[in-house]
């Protein structure tokens, strides 16, 4: 078994897969707060 190197691993797709996680969370808060506000104006 080879010897761990630390900082030696390519984490570049982990960032991508955690920046895509990051925007669509994103997303997905604003439009659950668009809902609420239209919720809230329309008195539904």
């Amino acid at each position: 078994m080879a010897e761990h190197k630390h900082g030696s691993m390519d984490i570049t797709e982990h960032e991508k897969t955690f920046e895509g996680f990051v925007k669509a969370s994103t997303r997905v808060v604003i439009v659950c707060i668009a809902i609420a506000i239209f919720l809230a104006v329309f008195n539904s």
